[in-house]
């Protein structure tokens, strides 16, 4: 066995993992290879917080089986530790690797050629078994992620997350300075702390009700200590709660520079009510108060947010309050999820389900009001400078989205091959053609000029590397 491949699927933890398993198998002198060079191993890490999530996983079996009939595959991830029979028949003559502790001891025996089961449990003697190791670099990602936090036991209704990482745990502060002193070390200049319920780090469950004075300093200390580190340009948080923002993390926020001005802030709905019945830890104001004092003490903030649509019994008015809420928040940016049945959840069983005509003309509502918010967040930094961390400058496309209305400026010839690069806000700036050629991984000084659909078109400006 020389060489290997992953496929990813999923959240930046699940990513965090597959870079985990790249470091381990690299360490055992297989070299990683993209398809269809016909790899000897593939591991597939799977998703499954949705439906369309397990089923597209399961796509990726079949089809590494199909490319790669001699090759070795194993799954891993999230969908083998749910066992509610989604992964039944399509289990032959690959490696399912159904508790994730196992993941490590059961690579090494692949790759060794030990003859081990086709079900990868090993339930047995679980604390002898050998760990992923601590990341050293973030593989072909300007951005690292950086998990620092597993687990959720909150057990939102329509979550399966509870059954696939059931136990809440964290990184020592030592560990998680000591991996992100490496990632830069390694050329990364952003690094995005993530984890499964990121805000209970440090705690043994998500729970607040059971925290000492309900609320969590753990991680505005980690980010305190992590924030001096040499050379760290970025740092970024993934998602939080809005209980999560304190007053001391927005301390620790305001003394470093180096701390983005983002936060992502899980809404899910703007319904009480329906905020109730996913067993969401907050109400739509304690959601509007802290969004007020993000924006008291932080210049202008990008929050973006998860909602879903149309969860069971989700009235008109419900959805109203949605949209309300929305726009007095301004949101940099909504990530949109039409509600959908997952086995295994609570939410599955509830009554009162909607029509898929309804969920899809109020997602379309609110992906209209999502380019609304975005392009007003944009439009207010026109005319002002911005630092980017370039993303490409290789002169393939930048992921944008085709136009409607009038041709913008990227598409008239004016953009420099495509080179493109995230903003402290996060929106993407597409930089114009200049006589200046930035690299992957720069960051670099932009004048912000025109406001498209995408992103804002940057005019480099003259400065010393």
């Amino acid at each position: 066995m020389k060489t290997f491949s992953i496929i990813t699927l999923g959240c930046k933890v699940n990513q965090y993992e597959s870079q985990q398993i790249r470091q381990l198998l690299e360490q055992f002198e297989l070299t990683l290879v993209e398809s269809p060079e016909n790899p000897d191993l593939v591991v597939i890490n799977t998703c499954c917080v949705t439906h369309t999530a397990s089923a597209k996983s399961r796509q990726y079996v079949r089809k590494a089986q199909r490319l790669n009939p001699d090759a070795v595959i194993v799954v891993s991830g999230c969908l083998p530790t749910v066992q509610i029979g989604e992964l039944n028949g399509i289990n032959k003559n690959i490696y399912i690797i159904r508790n994730r502790k196992t993941t490590a001891s059961a690579l090494s025996q692949i790759v060794n050629g030990q003859s081990i089961s086709s079900n990868l449990n090993c339930e047995n003697n679980l604390a002898a078994q050998p760990e992923l190791p601590q990341l050293t670099c973030f593989k072909n990602h300007t951005r690292a992620f950086l998990k620092v936090q597993d687990g959720c036991d909150g057990f939102c209704s329509y979550c399966i997350v509870p059954k696939t990482r059931p136990i809440v745990q964290s990184k020592s502060l030592e560990m998680v300075l000591h991996e992100a002193q490496a990632l830069v070390e390694a050329g990364h200049r952003e690094i995005v702390i993530t984890g499964v319920f990121l805000g209970a780090y440090g705690q043994k469950t998500v729970r607040r009700k059971n925290w000492p004075n309900h609320q969590n300093e753990k991680l505005a200390d980690l980010l305190d200590k992590m924030a001096i580190i040499p050379n760290l340009a970025r740092i970024r948080l993934s998602s939080l709660e809005p209980a999560d923002v304190t007053p001391h993390l927005l301390d620790i926020f305001c003394k470093h520079p180096n701390i983005m001005p983002h936060l992502h802030l899980s809404l899910q709905s703007g319904s009480n009510a329906v905020l109730k019945k996913m067993c969401r830890q907050y109400t739509a104001d304690e959601f509007r108060e802290k969004v007020r004092l993000v924006k008291s003490r932080l210049d202008r903030p990008a929050i973006t947010t998860d909602i879903i649509v149309g969860f069971p019994g989700e009235t008109d008015a419900d959805f109203e309050k949605t949209i309300d809420l929305a726009k007095d928040v301004g949101f940099a940016k909504m990530h949109i999820f039409s509600f959908s049945l997952r086995k295994g959840t609570a939410a599955a069983a509830m009554q009162d389900k909607l029509p898929n005509k309804v969920i899809k003309e109020r997602s379309k509502i609110l992906r209209d009001l999502n380019e609304e918010l975005s392009n007003k967040f944009r439009q207010q930094f026109l005319g002002e400078n911005a630092t980017i961390l370039m993303e490409n400058s290789n002169g393939m496309p930048c992921p944008v989205r085709n136009s409607v209305g009038p041709e913008p400026a990227f598409r008239k010839g004016n953009i420099s091959n495509g080179a493109c690069g995230r903003s402290e806000r996060y929106f993407m700036v597409y930089l114009e053609k200049s006589q200046k050629k930035p690299k992957q991984n720069d960051l670099l000084k932009v004048k912000l000029l025109e406001n498209t659909e995408s992103g804002i078109i940057g005019k480099p400006l003259q400065q010393d590397n």
